[in-house]
């Protein structure tokens, strides 16, 4: 009898034990530290608080939990004056880490004046963050950094098919992040501040269908909208189109390499890009749509002047039928060298296992920007912000199949636009970004408002870098710069109604 209680008391200890270290996150928490910065030469002191928010279903269950940082300026005493910047990256299923601490928030990664990893890795004083003028507050989706789907309320976790519709698609994601920046809002008293969306890549898609989201479901109004390397947003682009519009991001990556010829590379890059903007526009679309029906010297003389700006040989258009893939681009440029140029950032250099082929082993620029990212995140949340979990951050997080159907995210936001007189959009690209090209966006912009009648309250910006352009330090202080003055000019001066 005394050798069974034994075995039950040593079982109990034992299931105790596994369930003391069960990793799973805190539904709701919040840790908050104080620091202080210095942005442009002006010294002041700040808040960050990092935890957990829920996602709740419609009877009020928790089915998520997000997790976030929230950055507010201390010596604001009125903040119904005081803009807030609700930040998102993309993937889908990337952590909001990039623009956290690289772009916007009081930290910057440490690397070199290019972008490159240097080590120690972390995070050192941002001097051109936009803290000064907007609190940030920086969201991670479910699955990523540390948010997480939670168990039904008969303490099973929803099946795969159940996470999608409830998370991993377009409008799901529109959806569920709605309700919770309206949580967040609401818990924070922001409701009188001037807000703001910033998304980076498929986070662009995210924040276009928010802005409608957020003023025709949660009855919450928007002053801006920022589109960093913006994804195709459900505006369509297929065909000649999306052949042509590579052609200005070619002769950009080939500029730098100094792939063109003497004349062209003579130029400034910000001197050859209207040129091939031109004949993109007027030229190479038009001889793309022909297809077979163009004639063979129309055919000859539009495949040498891509070749003389794309830095390619007129044999390789011609082979590609004036078409050039960029992944055939990517490997093709340099091959002579033996080296690759980056998908998201075609400064950067990859060597690959044989200079055959028509695609490159893997992406340069990405596995450059984990190598310096990961250290850096994981130790600047627990060591310098304090949140301390033995739950793994994910940069990259488990939310595929992701249902792209249906994506209307930029008629949304044009919507949205037309719906709100105070609503501005601005867009900032990297010339060397050929993952979302610049003149794709530079299109998407076009296309948004087609009437025309808005453009007024669009604006473009560009940057001699790639698809993360405030890696480039010289990109970092104009990026911020561009987007202080955006969020400034996004406030209307007292006594201006929102009207036509």
């Amino acid at each position: 009898m005394q050798l069974l209680k034994s075995f039950a008391l040593l079982f109990l200890l034992s299931s105790t034990a596994v369930l003391a270290t069960e990793r799973q996150i805190e539904i709701d928490s919040k840790v908050v530290t104080e620091h202080k910065t210095e942005v442009n030469g002006k010294r002041f002191g700040y808040t960050a608080t990092t935890g957990t928010q829920p996602v709740w279903d419609e009877e009020g269950n928790p089915t998520a939990t997000l997790f976030y940082t929230y950055y507010q300026r201390s010596d604001i005493k009125d903040r119904s004056k005081r803009p807030l910047l609700i930040s998102f990256n993309g993937g889908p299923g990337s952590a909001s880490v990039w623009m956290h601490v690289a772009y916007t928030g009081p930290k910057s990664l440490i690397i070199d004046d290019e972008g490159y990893p240097l080590q120690p890795y972390g995070v050192k004083t941002n001097p051109y963050s936009v803290l000064d003028v907007a609190d940030i507050v920086f969201v991670n989706p479910v699955n990523t950094g540390y948010s997480r789907v939670l168990p039904g309320k008969d303490g099973k976790m929803p099946s795969k098919d159940q996470q999608q519709k409830m998370f991993f698609g377009v409008n799901a994601d529109v959806k569920y992040l709605a309700e919770w920046v309206n949580t967040f809002v609401t818990r924070n008293e922001r409701w009188q501040s001037p807000k703001f969306l910033i998304g980076e890549s498929y986070g662009t898609t995210r924040v276009s269908g928010l802005a409608l989201a957020l003023q025709n479901q949660q009855w919450l109004y928007l002053n801006g909208v920022i589109l960093v390397s913006p994804t195709e947003l459900g505006i369509k682009r297929e065909g000649p189109v999306e052949a042509a519009n590579r052609l200005p991001y070619f002769a950009a990556t080939a500029w730098y390499h100094k792939k063109l010829a003497t004349e062209l590379q003579q130029k400034d890059l910000y001197d050859v890009l209207p040129e091939v903007e031109d004949f993109t526009l007027n030229q190479y679309l038009p001889a793309l749509a022909k297809g077979n029906a163009i004639s063979s010297d129309e055919k000859q003389r539009i495949a040498q002047q891509v070749a003389t700006y794309s830095g390619l040989s007129v044999e390789a258009v011609l082979q590609n039928n004036l078409d050039i893939p960029t992944r055939y681009f990517w490997k093709e440029l340099l091959r002579d060298r033996g080296q690759t140029v980056g998908r998201l950032d075609s400064r950067y250099l990859g060597i690959d296992k044989s200079d055959a082929g028509d695609r490159p082993d893997y992406n340069a620029e990405l596995t450059s920007w984990l190598h310096s990212f990961t250290p850096a995140i994981n130790h600047y949340l627990r060591d310098e912000l304090n949140y301390k979990t033995d739950i793994k951050y994910n940069m990259f997080g488990p939310v595929h199949p992701w249902d792209r159907s249906d994506d209307n995210t930029g008629e949304n936001l044009r919507q949205a636009m037309a719906q709100n007189p105070y609503l501005k959009v601005m867009t900032q690209s990297g010339y060397y970004d050929g993952a979302t090209n610049y003149f794709d966006a530079k299109y998407n912009m076009w296309q948004l408002d087609p009437s025309g009648k808005m453009k007024h309250r669009l604006s473009f910006k560009g940057y001699r870098s790639g698809h993360m352009m405030y890696l480039r330090r010289e990109d970092l202080k104009k990026s911020n710069d561009d987007l202080r003055e955006f969020i400034l000019g996004a406030l209307p001066a007292e006594g201006v109604a929102a009207k036509y």
